[in-house]
C-alpha cells in the first residue's frame, strides 16, 4: 500500500520536475528584453561638443610698425606658460631680434658715414669761403693803393691818371663780381650743408626708431588677466618658435573670463533644428560636476569646411548666462540644445518600434500572451518616441521581435 501511495505521489512530482527543465530551457533561448511605457518630460536636444571661449578679450600684440622696416615672419623666442596671471607690465615673452639687429648694424654705419661726409663737407665749406673772403679783402686792398696813388698824380699825365682810374674801376667790377661769386658759393655751401645734415639726421632717426623697435621685441602685458595663447590661421596655436607678421601681430590675448561662451560647429542635419535664444545645458569636460545654462547666440548661414573633411559644418555660439573661476578658454564643452519640450507624453524607446507597410506598431506583453498593436506616435529624440495613441501608461512591450510573432496580426487603432 505505501509503494502504490509512493508511485501515485511521485510519478506526477517527476513530471512537474522534468517538464520545469524542459520547458525552462526553451524558455531561456526566447528571452526577450521589455520595458514600460512611462509618462513624464520628452526632451528633444542637439548634443554637440564645442570650445569654451571669452567674448571679451585684449590683445597682447608684437611691435605694430614692422611693415615700416619691411620686417615680416619674425620668430618668438620666448613665452610664459598658457594659463599663467599677470599683472599690467608683467613679462610675456621675446621676439626673435636678428633681423633688427642686422639693421641696427647697417644704420650705424651709414650714420658714421654720412657724419664723416658731414664733417668733411663743413671742412671744405669753411675753406673754401674763407678763400673768398681773403680774395675779396685782397681787392679790397689793391683798390685802397689805387685809389692813394691816384689822389698823388694830380701832377701826372691825363694818361696816366686816366690808366689808373681804368684800374681803379676794373677793380671795384671785379669786387662786385667777387662778392656776388661769394654769396654764391655761400648758399650753395649751406644747401650743402643742410642736405647732408638732413641725411644725418635721417639716419640718426632711423637708428632711434630701430632701437626703440629692438626694445619693444621684449613683450610686456598692458594689463592684467590670464595670458590664453592666439591662433594661427589654421587653427593652431602660438607657442615659442611661431612666426609674426605685419598682418597678424597677436602673440596672446587676455579673456575677461566673466564673459564667456562656447564656440562649436553643427552638422547641416542638426543645425535646422537650431535657432537662435534656444535654451543650452553646457557641461565640461575637465569638470564633469560643473554645468552652466546658456543660450544660442547666433547660427552660421553658410557652412564651412574643416580641414581634411568635405562635411560642411556650420557654426554656433553659445552664450554662458554664469562664470565660474575653474572655467578657462579652450576647455572642451558638451553642449545640449534644447529643441522641443513637451510634459506628460507617453514615451517607449526607439527600440520597441516596429513598421510594416508604413504601419507603425509595437509587440506588447498582456501577461499571458503577446499582442501586436499599431500605435500612432510623435516627435522622437535620439532614444525615446513619443506615443500618441495605441499604448498606455506601464504598459509592457518588447524591444525586440519576439520569436514565432511576427506572422501575427497587427491590432489596428479605433
Amino acid at each position: 500500500m505505501n509503494k502504490k501511495r509512493l508511485l501515485y505521489i511521485g510519478i506526477p512530482v517527476l513530471v512537474l520536475l522534468l517538464s520545469y527543465f524542459v520547458f525552462s530551457s526553451d524558455s531561456d533561448e526566447d528571452v526577450s528584453i521589455t520595458t514600460a511605457v512611462v509618462k513624464g518630460e520628452f526632451l528633444n536636444e542637439v548634443i554637440i561638443s564645442g570650445e569654451a571661449q571669452s567674448t571679451s578679450l585684449k590683445n597682447i600684440d608684437g611691435p605694430s610698425n614692422l611693415r615700416k622696416f619691411r620686417l615680416n615672419n619674425i620668430k618668438i623666442q620666448d613665452l610664459i606658460p598658457e594659463g599663467t596671471l599677470v599683472k599690467e607690465g608683467d613679462y610675456v615673452g621675446r621676439l626673435d631680434p636678428s633681423p633688427v639687429n642686422e639693421q641696427i648694424i647697417d644704420a650705424r654705419l651709414s650714420l658714421e658715414s654720412a657724419e664723416s661726409k658731414y664733417l668733411q663737407e663743413q671742412l671744405d665749406t669753411t675753406l673754401t669761403l674763407k678763400q673768398e673772403r681773403t680774395a675779396i679783402k685782397d681787392i679790397q686792398f689793391n683798390m685802397e693803393e689805387d685809389k692813394l696813388e691816384l689822389k698823388q698824380s694830380i701832377y701826372e699825365s691825363p694818361v696816366t691818371i686816366r690808366q689808373l682810374e681804368i684800374k681803379i674801376e676794373r677793380a671795384e667790377r671785379d669786387l662786385k663780381e667777387k662778392r656776388e661769386d661769394y654769396f654764391i658759393k655761400k648758399r650753395k655751401a649751406v644747401a650743402k650743408m643742410v642736405e647732408v645734415g638732413t641725411e644725418v639726421s635721417k639716419i640718426q632717426t632711423k637708428l632711434n626708431d630701430l632701437m626703440a623697435l629692438q626694445a619693444s621685441f621684449t613683450i610686456h602685458s598692458d594689463a592684467s588677466g590670464m595670458v590664453t595663447y592666439a591662433k594661427n590661421w589654421n587653427g593652431t596655436k602660438k607657442k615659442v618658435g611661431s612666426d609674426i607678421n605685419a598682418w597678424d601681430l597677436t602673440i596672446a590675448t587676455l579673456p575677461d573670463l566673466t564673459k564667456m561662451e562656447s564656440k562649436t560647429y553643427s552638422n547641416e542635419v542638426d543645425v535646422r533644428k537650431i535657432d537662435k535664444d534656444q535654451k543650452v545645458t553646457v557641461g565640461f569636460d575637465a569638470f564633469p560636476d560643473i554645468t552652466m545654462e546658456g543660450v544660442v547666440t547666433s547660427v552660421a548661414n553658410v557652412g564651412e569646411n574643416k580641414r581634411g573633411s568635405d562635411i560642411k559644418l556650420f557654426q554656433v555660439l553659445i552664450k554662458l548666462n554664469e562664470s565660474n573661476s575653474s572655467i578657462r578658454p579652450g576647455m572642451t564643452t558638451s553642449n545640449r540644445i534644447l529643441i522641443q519640450k513637451e510634459e506628460d507624453v507617453l514615451m517607449i524607446p526607439l527600440e520597441a518600434v516596429f513598421s510594416k507597410d508604413s504601419i507603425s506598431y509595437v509587440y506588447t506583453d498582456s501577461g499571458f500572451s503577446v499582442d501586436k498593436k499599431q500605435v500612432e506616435l510623435g516627435d522622437s529624440n535620439e532614444d525615446v518616441i513619443i506615443v500618441k495613441k495605441g499604448l498606455s501608461e506601464k504598459d509592457i512591450v518588447y524591444l525586440s521581435k519576439p520569436e514565432g510573432q511576427e506572422d501575427k496580426r497587427i491590432a489596428q487603432l479605433k
